[in-house]
């Protein structure tokens, strides 16, 4: 019976698991995927997180058409996985299941570094939801900025763009700052016809972080567009993001070295304006980087993961 492997990628939206096996040249190959709702622990039930988890693997068997049983490897990629409280579910939860032979859990950043990097050191950016930078030093060094939560942090986020955008849109009705386009943009948005309505459309939301963050795309798309006040909303985020790596980069002593860079999230991944803005803040802060990747599938990077048994 082959060995079989599994990556799992646990994210604010969604959960993705993607079963394999190594092939001859000993790099993984996919062989099922399967797809679940969100599964983070700190702004989703214990229970639902769970069967959101065990659903995607299931689900990535059943693609595959192998009937569910014990793999040789699993790499659970989990925000806030460096939580003692959170470790201790996911691991009971393995062991319950008869998940793996080995398993691990790390963070969410360290699949995009594996994806995103070519000798998976350098830093991960990510930007959805939240944000945070990761970095990994050639020595095996790591060190995270950013990810302290939407409260105080998350800085570049879609969450922050969206609040960004809303606070100009208020600021725009008051006519405090110069008339932009999200004022409209965020009536359209939470489908009412006056700004004095948005109270009553945002604020029974604020417990739903996702779906705030939602409007950080017309943000965006605006930006692209050219709104002054949307621009510079864009720009603030971008030198938010570089702070982040730029912080990274000098913890681990790597900042006049040409690191590799990682990049993922719904924000970076669907902005090109955000992408081009974060190198010219970069570039500003003389931080030197390349070669810099888009990930679009953080899952194969935990797939990755899973055949490694050095990486920690």
């Amino acid at each position: 019976m082959e060995q079989l492997i599994l990556g799992i990628d646990s994210g604010g939206s969604k959960t993705i698991a993607c079963l394999g096996r190594l092939n001859e040249t000993g790099t993984p190959q996919e062989l099922g995927r399967g797809t679940a709702g969100p599964a983070n622990l700190n702004s989703v039930e214990r229970s639902e997180v769970l069967k959101n988890i065990t659903d995607a693997v299931a689900a990535a068997f059943a693609a595959a058409g192998i009937p569910r049983r014990t793999v040789a490897s699993a790499v659970l990629a989990a925000a806030g996985s460096d939580r003692d409280e959170n470790r201790k579910v996911f691991i009971e939860w393995a062991h319950d299941i008869s998940l793996a032979d080995r398993f691990r859990i790390v963070h969410d950043a360290w699949p995009v570094l594996a994806a995103g990097t070519p000798e998976c050191w350098g830093v991960a950016l990510i930007s959805g939801t939240g944000s945070i930078a990761f970095g990994r030093a050639a020595d095996g060094r790591t060190f995270r900025a950013g990810g302290w939560g939407f409260l105080f942090g998350d800085e570049g986020s879609g969450y922050a763009l969206a609040v960004a955008g809303l606070r100009a849109a208020a600021q725009a009705a008051d006519g405090r700052i110069a008339p932009t386009q999200l004022l409209p943009a965020a009536l359209q948005q939470f489908h009412i016809d006056r700004p004095e309505a948005l109270v009553a459309a945002v604020y029974p939301l604020a417990g739903d972080r996702q779906r705030i963050a939602e409007f950080a795309k017309p943000v965006l798309d605006l930006a692209a567009g050219g709104d002054a006040v949307a621009v510079a909303i864009v720009h603030e985020a971008a030198r938010q993001l570089a702070a982040m790596v730029g912080a990274v980069a000098a913890r681990l002593d790597v900042a006049g070295e040409t690191i590799p860079l990682a990049l993922t999230g719904g924000v970076l991944v669907a902005s090109q304006l955000l992408q081009n803005r974060l190198v010219k803040e970069l570039h500003a802060l003389k931080i030197n980087i390349g070669p810099i990747a888009v990930v679009n599938e953080p899952v194969l990077g935990a797939l990755k993961l899973a055949c490694d048994r050095e990486l920690n």
